[in-house]
């Protein structure tokens, strides 16, 4: 194949999604952000699961590269080609293969691509993107967020999942998730991911900036947890209905942006597949319609 050839083919490939998909609009809406918070507030109760992050690097230095590299994993295998994706995918299971963590209580090693772990940090992502989304605002309609659960069994095989074990709807996330309540504990090191979230280090200058910018964007990710998760942190929340109103309103303060003002951030995954694939795939979660 010649580099003309190449090109065409890039050009043409919409991915492991493409524009049709729910995954597709939704994943381009600002409050991603808010539930990317949120599912570290929630991946970090399963004591396995976060000693893989605490045990291999040093969260409180790394958390915002960590939380960025997740961002972009998830840009790249939404919008970028399949190509790419499946690069970002190998890239994340070698990784994986290399590290391994330590049981204090049994001095246990363990690999972190244990699939049992790799399922938790996915059903918590998907779980946080989902909720999020449709409580700020987002028209899902139960059919077309059992379809956004599906799609991503894509992403999950990415990760080394064998998507047949992956839950495929809501009702089997739902399940999961009950099965999985008994293990969950606020331990040390989920103690640290809290810490860590709501009073980040930065320099003595920012500070103003991490009270009056962060610190909401903190609080309502952890005001979004379910009501388990904020009993095992042992801080309470906001009633339901008053995170639902919070996250309404930033939802609208946030879309109220341009979106090519908002896409001009690096690295600019939206606009590139924009740009390979033609205006009229220009995501936007409202074009969902319920």
């Amino acid at each position: 194949m010649d580099r003309a050839e190449e090109v065409s083919t890039d050009r043409a490939d919409a991915g492991l999604f493409g524009p049709a998909s729910v995954t597709w609009q939704v994943h381009s809406d600002p409050m991603m952000w808010i539930a990317g918070v949120r599912a570290l507030y929630l991946q970090a109760l399963l004591p396995r699961a976060v000693r893989g992050v605490t045990q291999n690097s040093d969260f409180r230095r790394d958390a915002w590269g960590r939380l960025l590299r997740t961002a972009d994993f998830v840009g790249t295998t939404t919008y970028g080609t399949t190509e790419k994706a499946e690069r970002a995918g190998a890239r994340v299971r070698r990784i994986h293969r290399m590290l391994r963590a330590t049981d204090p209580a049994t001095g246990e090693s363990y690999g972190v691509d244990e699939p049992a772990l790799l399922l938790w940090v996915h059903c918590a992502e998907i779980a946080s993107y989902l909720e999020v989304a449709r409580r700020s605002g987002v028209p899902l309609s139960a059919a077309q967020a059992d379809r956004y659960i599906d799609e991503n069994r894509a992403a999950a095989r990415l990760v080394g999942l064998d998507p047949e074990q992956v839950p495929a709807g809501q009702r089997e996330l739902a399940a999961y998730f009950v099965r999985m309540r008994p293990r969950l504990a606020a331990g040390a090191e989920a103690r640290e991911v809290d810490d860590f979230l709501r009073r980040p280090p930065v320099p003595a200058a920012l500070v103003p900036a991490r009270l009056g910018l962060w610190r909401p964007v903190s609080a309502l990710a952890y005001a979004a947890l379910p009501p388990y998760a904020h009993a095992l942190y042992g801080r309470p929340a906001p009633s339901p209905a008053a995170v639902d109103r919070r996250l309404r309103a930033l939802g609208r303060l946030l879309r109220g942006v341009p979106d090519q003002v908002r896409w001009q951030l690096p690295p600019k995954h939206i606009l590139r597949a924009v740009g390979r694939l033609g205006p009229g795939t220009r995501p936007a979660p409202f074009k969902l319609g319920g």
